[in-house]
């Protein structure tokens, strides 16, 4: 029988104040082998003294993510379940930046760690952390080309492990399935190839894909846009990326599939495309990397680059929590995308209509990206040990912690993902329907 006293009771207390509720949703699991808080609660285990030390030098979300990254802090069962408590209560339940501590907390918490033997120097972070930098302008191509290395280039087998042979790292689109309720009470779905598939299609019908056309695919990943849309509907296509690697291996995929006549990969930052006109242009999951200051001239770059009448497709995450910004110091940003900048729907529907795009057709996938991520989380664990092999051990806690979070923040709505369709003036005009795709 677990003792609730020991360091577990302690640590409850202070993850009650760093989180800013008075009972924890979670049963602690100490060092010692003490435990406290509700007993058929997710647990979460406290591993070692430098758990309590990395909170007490960063007490919210980037402290807490680094204890977990660097194994300090594990979650051994149910990670959504786990995830869902600590989402549910207190500022973890807040969007934007946690509340600071008051001087009256931060001096409860340093006194639990001196009690706890806790107390020392600040612990270096995981070295999966990214070295963001407040200082200089953002998005320039060095730096960006910096960023998109840091998520994109950790291995191009890991990347196959987690998404599956589609080689497709954006929301999937699901059919419906029986039963209804949300993602997380209709359990992972089969099928995620096939889910992959049919956005890849879907995309490609929204864009009116027809033989002999040239496509521009900004931020084209590995390829299987491009790939799909070759192949299908005999087109052409121009694929963009910034990633060594990923284009690497896009290059190959083509030449496997016989398709290097009709696929040019390029490593190239799209303000540099100097060859359009392009009849169609997708941007699956590349908007989000752009920032909000850009976002005008990335929109005007584009429909620089399309002839009249030609379609875009803005496939993007965006940010539904209202006027409050996500906190650009915590766990994603140093871990996972630095520098991306999720905006609202309406902000980039406003900037696309702004810079002379007619919008034919707004989707709305938020759903479909939590069965995606719960999808990846699936593949992820039950490779864990390849995936450890691939990268690190901290790498794969770090995408366990990103693609459990994000499934969260899908489900409840804090963060969705739209594709929009818009249309360059001129040319043949827009379908009075849409059953072209639907």
């Amino acid at each position: 029988m677990k003792t609730e006293k020991g360091a577990a009771s302690l640590l409850a207390n202070a993850l009650g104040i760093v989180l800013g509720t008075a009972e924890i949703p979670l049963r602690l699991r100490a060092w010692d082998g003490s435990e406290a808080g509700p007993p058929e609660a997710p647990v979460l285990e406290f591993r070692s003294r430098r758990a309590l030390r990395r909170i007490l030098w960063s007490p919210g979300q980037l402290g807490l993510s680094r204890a977990y990254v660097a194994g300090d802090i594990d979650a051994p069962g149910d990670i959504f379940a786990a995830f869902a408590a600590l989402s549910s209560v207190g500022k973890f339940s807040e969007p934007g930046p946690f509340r600071p501590l008051t001087p009256r907390e931060l001096a409860t918490l340093v006194s639990t760690a001196v009690r706890l033997g806790a107390l020392g120097p600040n612990p270096a972070p995981p070295p999966e952390e990214a070295k963001v930098t407040r200082k200089g302008r953002l998005h320039t191509r060095k730096r960006d080309a910096a960023a998109i290395s840091h998520h994109y280039d950790v291995g191009n087998d890991f990347y196959a492990l987690v998404l599956g042979p589609s080689m497709v790292y954006s929301c999937a689109v699901w059919a419906d399935g029986p039963g209804g309720g949300t993602p997380a009470e209709r359990g992972l779905p089969a099928g995620l190839d096939d889910a992959q598939k049919a956005k890849l299609d879907l995309v490609c019908r929204k864009l009116g894909l027809k033989p002999g056309m040239r496509v521009l695919d900004v931020g084209c990943g590995w390829g299987s846009f491009a790939l799909h849309a070759a192949e299908h509907y005999g087109v052409s296509v121009v694929g963009v990326t910034l990633s060594t690697e990923q284009a690497m291996l896009a290059r190959k995929r083509a030449a496997d599939a016989g398709l290097t006549e009709n696929i040019d990969i390029r490593v190239q930052d799209y303000r540099d495309i100097a060859d359009g006109s392009f009849d169609a242009i997708s941007s699956i999951g590349m908007s989000e990397h752009v920032g909000r200051e850009q976002t005008p001239r990335y929109v005007d770059v584009l429909h620089g680059l399309l002839r009249p009448g030609g379609r875009l497709l803005n496939h993007a995450i965006s940010w539904n929590a209202g006027p409050i910004k996500p906190d650009p110091d915590s766990f994603i940003p140093r871990y996972v995308f630095p520098d991306g900048e999720m905006i609202s729907l309406g902000e980039m529907v406003s900037a696309l209509e702004t810079g002379g795009f007619e919008v034919l057709d707004v989707e709305a996938l938020r759903q479909h990206y939590a069965l995606t991520l719960r999808a990846w989380v699936r593949r992820l664990e039950e490779n864990w040990d390849e995936a450890v092999r691939l990268t690190s051990l901290g790498r794969a806690r770090v995408w366990r912690l990103y693609m459990a979070s994000s499934a969260l923040g899908f489900e409840t709505g804090i963060t969705g993902v739209n594709q929009v369709l818009v249309q360059r003036a001129g040319g043949d005009g827009p379908p009075l329907r849409r059953s072209d795709w639907i």
